[in-house]
């Protein structure tokens, strides 16, 4: 007879589609029953340390009634009402995501980060129309940032396996370089190649005539492509180039928001002010879907017009659920009162000190790391820089997993180079948590 967990991996197998992951004939997948602080428990009763806080958002962590109960509450008291009207816990979440931008933004919520690009793009066109441009409808983005699945994110990002075989995507984005520490040409240091790649930036630009750019879209930390972190130089000069010549700057804070860096959003560390500011994830530690689009308020004037065009023409049905709302303030509360995006900056730092030893590793090329967001980028040979294998990479996460740590990589990115695997820990992990990270960590590397 068989048992409920076989049953159960028989049903996966028949009924269930999994996110970017291959079929695996006759292997069973993760099944995971149930979480409580920065662990899950698999179906089989198996627990693991959550490296990856789902897929980065679960920043608050596991098990948290409180947000439960704020959810439960509005569920009972009024479900769902769409924003064409109003309802309180969008007013609260509103005027709470103003406090932690520190800034004047109007909010536009959606489901996801994909639509919260999405919306941005289509607000970033619209509002140079009515300012009396309509010819602004090109994006800049760079190579290796992601930054959705729907055809205008998609063709915003710059990884090709995402696209590859889903093109001709949405048209109007052009890719410019991204500044990566690691892979700096002969002869320059990381400031001048950085500024070297703004500078490319603005002659693309140009070569596209300033005119018809409607802004730059970017990460603060291009994540899933390989956690590649500027240089604060080439930040700033990115901001210049867009109010030079008239772009919008969107930050993409969908990964990097809410304390993932050790700031409130990723911008945040380098003193720069975004026009547009994208969330979703971290928004809820991803209890329940919704994100939203951050608009300076000088933006939304032209919004304002008169003519039966003049405002924006979009509806999103759960957007900004009643629901998710409440609970994504509560959310915002606990993480302020634990401090966690402080405990980020500060945990992140002394993990990355702790696994310093690694570098000494022929295979590890370089750590990156900012707050609690990490990439150790695998290579063949230190001189070369040649990546490792996709299988070297799958080693390394089977092993960690065997020990009871889950961690990441970044899949499915650019040819050749999916050779950073990655961590992004719930922001309450325990002391005790963290000392498993780097144990766990030191014992695959020396293969123990």
């Amino acid at each position: 007879m068989k048992t409920s967990q076989e049953t159960l991996y028989e049903k996966d197998s028949q009924y269930v589609w999994h996110h970017l992951k291959p079929h695996q004939k006759g292997e069973n997948p993760l099944v995971i029953d149930s979480a409580s602080g920065a662990w899950i428990t698999d179906i089989e009763g198996n627990g693991y340390l959550d490296g990856m806080s789902g897929l980065w958002c679960v920043n608050a962590g596991y098990g948290r009634t409180e947000m439960v109960e704020a959810a439960t509450e509005q569920l009972h008291k009024m479900p769902f009402h769409p924003l064409s009207n109003s309802h309180v816990p969008a007013i609260e979440l509103s005027e709470k995501l103003n406090q932690w931008l520190k800034g004047d933004y109007r909010i536009f919520f959606s489901n996801s980060g994909s639509e919260a690009n999405e919306t941005a793009f289509k607000i970033a066109r619209q509002y140079h129309h009515q300012k009396g441009e309509p010819g602004r409808y090109k994006f800049i983005s760079r190579y290796r940032a992601y930054h959705g699945n729907t055809l205008g994110a998609l063709a915003a990002t710059g990884q090709a396996q995402r696209k590859y075989r889903y093109e001709p995507l949405a048209p109007g984005f052009v890719h410019v370089h991204a500044p990566d520490e690691y892979r700096v040409p002969s002869g320059q240091s990381f400031e001048e190649w950085s500024l070297e790649c703004a500078r490319m930036m603005e002659e693309t630009v140009q070569w596209e005539r300033p005119e018809t750019v409607a802004g730059v879209i970017m990460e603060p930390i291009i994540t899933g492509g390989g956690v590649l972190i500027p240089h604060p130089s080439y930040v700033k000069k990115v901001e210049e180039i867009c109010k030079k010549y008239g772009l919008l700057l969107i930050n993409d804070e969908v990964i990097c928001g809410f304390g993932r860096t050790g700031e409130n959003f990723g911008y945040q560390n380098y003193g720069i002010e975004p026009d547009i500011v994208t969330m979703a994830k971290g928004i809820t530690s991803g209890y329940l879907p919704l994100a939203a689009t951050a608009v300076k308020q000088e933006l939304y004037e032209p919004f304002k017009g008169e003519e039966e065009s003049d405002h924006f023409r979009q509806v999103n049905t759960f957007g900004g659920n009643p629901a998710a709302c409440k609970l994504a303030v509560k959310n915002l509360e606990i993480m302020e009162r634990e401090n966690l995006v402080e405990r980020s900056k500060k945990l992140g730092a002394r993990i990355r000190e702790d696994i310093r030893p690694l570098e000494d590793h022929p295979n590890v090329g370089n750590i990156r790391q900012k707050g609690l967001l990490f990439g150790i980028e695998l290579v063949k040979d230190k001189e070369t820089k040649e990546p490792v294998s996709a299988e070297t990479i799958g080693n390394v996460i089977a092993e960690c997993k065997s020990r009871g740590l889950i961690i990441g990589k970044n899949a499915d990115t650019v040819a050749g180079y999916s050779n950073t695997v990655t961590l992004a820990p719930p922001l309450n992990m325990t002391d005790e948590d963290a000392e498993r990270i780097v144990r766990t960590l030191k014992e695959v590397f020396r293969g123990e």
